[in-house]
């Protein structure tokens, strides 16, 4: 996103007028919570598929079991009362942050409910709202890879979509770069 954003910025600058922009200046839709989640073996590094460990992060596709294994066995302290504004405790800011944001409710509402919760009450409670939340996603997912046609056709519409705004974003690029075009 920031790459595209420089490039989008410099071609504007060169190119185009305040007025008259060459190409939409793309703005990132990052909630300020969850904007970096977190490993569940070590709160202090980021999610990440890439990481060798299968334990350190909740995968889309898990299954129930599986969430509430990972759940289980993730990183967490003896301090009984869970807060997100300990630094000290780096797994529960992360681990209420993906409530938080799984569960829909808001920093204040995550605080009064586990402010004197221990990791025994919390972790189930994370389980089933992490599972609840990955239903919808699962189902949908496991309805489109059954039906291939179906999952054919939204690419197929998607590429002629892309393809169509593509073609006249390079036709603004090319007249902004001062090349003629076929008449």
């Amino acid at each position: 996103m920031e790459l595209t954003r420089d490039l989008v910025v410099r071609l504007n600058h060169q190119f185009g007028t305040p007025e008259n922009p060459v190409l939409k200046l793309p703005e990132p839709l990052i909630r300020t919570d969850g904007a970096r989640v977190m490993s569940l073996t070590d709160g202090t590094r980021k999610m990440s598929k890439s990481d060798p460990s299968e334990q350190s992060r909740i995968n889309l596709l898990d299954s129930p079991d599986t969430i509430a294994k990972k759940i289980k066995r993730c990183k967490t302290d003896a301090v009984r009362g869970l807060t997100f504004d300990d630094s000290d405790r780096p797994e529960a800011r992360n681990l209420l942050t993906l409530y938080l944001l799984l569960s829909g409710k808001s920093k204040e509402e995550v605080a009064t409910e586990c402010e004197n919760m221990g990791w025994g009450d919390f972790k189930p409670l994370l389980t089933e709202t992490t599972i609840t939340a990955l239903k919808p996603i699962q189902d949908k997912y496991k309805d489109i890879m059954d039906d291939r046609g179906y999952l054919e056709s939204v690419l197929r519409r998607g590429k002629e979509q892309a393809e169509t705004i593509a073609n006249q974003t390079l036709t603004k690029v090319k007249k902004a770069f001062g090349y003629s075009l076929p008449v």
